[in-house]
């Protein structure tokens, strides 16, 4: 039989963990965990779906006269398991800086509170992207496949879910919201995304949309598309800048194809196409049809480059 060193890859593994914790600041006092579970958010997110769509991304012994019953004792059991989290997420944040119990628990039970009571208008957003997802894609056979079967209409339930943790100072449970989404359908949503209603997402695989980005209504995305920053910059010692508007805009009625790349604080207007596979670095008017061809003839160099 093999034999392994154990006990001395386990001490050097203490060892790597002590030089990490010290040069993160990071607590030595004994203690449970200091930060949210990707494990525990994952259970969260499933019972959130189906309380959001019971009857279709419930569980599958559910009956319609049970339906309030099941709605209202899952969002119980996931409401009060996603405050567990938001106070680890507030202790983690705040880990330099303490703050009192007290005061954890308080600013954590607003935000889920908060986050409860937009769970309708969550849903209301939804069911306009199931709609827009339906009425895109000539393959649809109904609204009940879009929500079952689609990647796009995925991601979106868990960017709308994570949005709103964003918009509520929990960042680092937002961010794993969206990141279980991505790591099952490769579309990666930043969770401080705005987008609006009716928005679809088709085939997605290799979608990107940034922090800063700003989707306006009944938008139509396909594979592969980036909608990302031009320029990173730094402060004076040389670090990135956080949090500054570097992402496109991109405004109502857009139709973006396959492997179109945009970058940097741009606006796309109204009702415009961006054809597949071409690189976008400054605005385009609203209606505009941007292919391949055009750029290479086109007479307005500013438009598109």
């Amino acid at each position: 039989m093999a034999q392994f060193e154990v006990a001395e890859i386990a001490r050097a593994l203490h060892d790597v963990r002590d030089e990490w914790r010290a040069a993160q600041r990071r607590s030595r006092e004994p203690g449970g965990r200091e930060f949210p579970s990707r494990d525990a958010l994952a259970a969260v997110v499933e019972d959130l779906k189906g309380a959001l769509f019971p009857m279709r991304l419930g569980p599958p012994e559910l009956r319609v006269e049970s339906e309030d019953y099941y709605v209202a004792h899952t969002l119980d059991t996931a409401l009060h398991a996603l405050l567990a989290q938001a106070r680890l997420e507030l202790h983690y944040s705040h880990r330099h800086e303490p703050l009192a119990e007290a005061e954890i628990t308080q600013r954590a039970t607003q935000a889920v509170q908060s986050f409860a009571a937009s769970l309708p208008v969550t849903r209301r957003l939804l069911d306009s992207d199931v709609l827009a997802a339906f009425h895109g894609d000539p393959a649809a056979g109904s609204v009940d496949e879009v929500l079952l079967c689609y990647p796009g209409v995925l991601s979106m339930i868990h960017h709308r879910l994570a949005h709103s943790l964003y918009r509520l100072g929990l960042p680092l449970l937002a961010r794993i919201v969206a990141e279980l989404a991505h790591g099952q359908t490769g579309i990666d949503l930043h969770p401080g995304a705005q987008i609006g209603a009716g928005v679809f997402i088709d085939h997605g695989t290799g979608v990107v949309i940034g922090e800063t980005a700003v989707i306006g209504q009944r938008v139509r995305i396909y594979q592969a598309v980036t909608l990302g920053a031009k320029r990173f910059p730094t402060d004076a010692e040389g670090f990135l800048q956080k949090g500054l508007p570097r992402h496109p805009i991109v405004e109502d009625d857009v139709v973006i194809y396959a492997g179109a790349t945009i970058l940097g604080r741009v606006t796309i207007g109204a009702g415009a196409v961006i054809g597949g596979n071409v690189w976008i670095t400054d605005s385009v008017p609203a209606g505009a049809n941007v292919t391949q061809a055009s750029l290479q003839n086109t007479p307005h160099p500013a438009l598109v480059r």
